[in-house]
């Protein structure tokens, strides 16, 4: 059997255990310490954003963020359907209710036009939705600007999830700051990592020291355990905290290496016309390319799917994965008011993500590679017989 190749693996940079043995040598093995605050400082430096809680998860981040904006049972969210479950289930945690909204086909992400349809549309229903998720998928920027100048329009708050964009940016600035809340998650697979982990982040102090109130069990300030209003256990520990301080030293030089393989990537495989990329549409996006995602089309590929590639992969002892199931075709889901208009379909139905983790070697990509030009040339191979024999039988 071949060495495993990732999708998409923790990367380790070297200081993390320096941070996480202070953390053992000071015995602060608990949700709170110094790892934790030295965090939150260092991620809001380097997102350009004031305030930060360090978190358990980002599902956490983005509950907590549903609760700061009010949302109740019965109260309409909404967010796009080409997502992660994570980013539509803390709807449910609060009783309220997901409208999902298609993509686009330039970046994948929210389309703006079927989100202003959605707005009209719950409008005159009498259901004015009381916040927007916006996801900025695979790291991939959404449009940003139109997102933000009908949510302006309409007056409705905007979370963005940026769980998979961390160090993306729209027009210089970074995601996950445009609105008025934003998140990141730190899973193992994620361009850094705190084994598991998330942080959520704005401009605005009250909605993050609300938040950390509310992460550590809303205990009261008194000798005793007061709570008066219900809490939660989602603030990050600090020996988490301090492999997330280890990590924001090299993030750069993991979102380079992203890049790198992307490129490596297109640049190995664009000679098929049947394979194309999720890629920036223009200079206004940066993206981290946290995982090189593919369409691939059957027609113009000799009759290789995406699934054909799939298998093949496995079968040389390489992960790579379906891009996202959208959510109005998930059984949990798929009663949720949904608007659009197929694109995201599409996309899953053709949708693959490479092996992009930035501790690949270029080996390992030479093999990722290799495993999808063989099967590509056996189907053209193969079509070029069959054409030659109907040729020749014709004459």
């Amino acid at each position: 059997m071949n060495k495993k190749i990732w999708l998409a693996s923790p990367h380790m940079g070297g200081s993390e255990q320096k941070y996480v043995k202070e953390a053992f040598d000071t015995n602060w093995i608990a949700p709170l310490g110094p790892n934790v605050d030295a965090f939150e400082k260092g991620l809001a430096k380097y997102n350009q954003i004031d305030h930060v809680a360090a978190l358990s998860a980002g599902t956490a981040a983005l509950h907590l963020a549903l609760i700061m904006l009010g949302i109740e049972a019965g109260d309409e969210v909404i967010v796009s359907s080409f997502t992660f479950a994570a980013s539509v289930n803390p709807i449910a945690y609060q009783g309220a209710i997901p409208i999902l909204i298609d993509s686009e086909p330039d970046t994948w992400n929210m389309c703006p036009k079927q989100l202003e349809t959605a707005i009209l549309d719950r409008v005159s229903k009498g259901k004015k939705p009381k916040a927007i998720i916006l996801v900025h998928l695979y790291g991939m920027p959404a449009k940003t600007d139109k997102i933000m100048t009908i949510a302006s329009r309409y007056k409705i708050p905007v979370i963005e999830d940026a769980a998979e964009a961390m160090g993306s940016k729209f027009m210089g600035k970074p995601v996950g700051t445009f609105g008025l809340m934003g998140f990141y998650s730190f899973n193992g697979n994620k361009i850094i990592t705190t084994s598991g982990g998330g942080a959520l982040v704005s401009n605005d102090e009250w909605l993050i020291s609300r938040s950390r109130f509310l992460a550590t069990q809303a205990r009261e300030c008194a000798p005793h355990y007061e709570h008066e209003v219900i809490g939660y256990n989602y603030r990050m520990s600090n020996i988490s905290a301090g492999i997330g301080r280890g990590q924001l030293e090299v993030i750069d030089d993991h979102i380079d290496r992203h890049r790198e393989i992307f490129n490596y990537y297109k640049r190995e495989l664009s000679i098929f016309k049947g394979i194309t990329f999720q890629q920036e549409p223009n200079a206004d996006y940066y993206s981290n390319y946290w995982l090189t995602c593919i369409q691939v089309n059957p027609e113009k590929c000799f009759g290789v799917t995406r699934d054909h590639i799939r298998i093949a992969m496995e079968g040389e002892n390489i992960e790579c994965r379906p891009l996202w199931k959208p959510m109005h075709l998930q059984p949990v889901h798929c009663d949720k008011p949904y608007y659009g208009d197929g694109v995201s379909d599409e996309l899953f139905e053709n949708g693959l993500c490479l092996p992009s983790g930035s501790n690949l070697s270029d080996e390992d990509l030479v093999c990722v590679v290799e495993v999808i030009k063989n099967i590509l040339s056996k189907a053209l191979r193969k079509q070029a017989k069959e054409i030659e024999e109907l040729v020749a039988y014709d004459q």
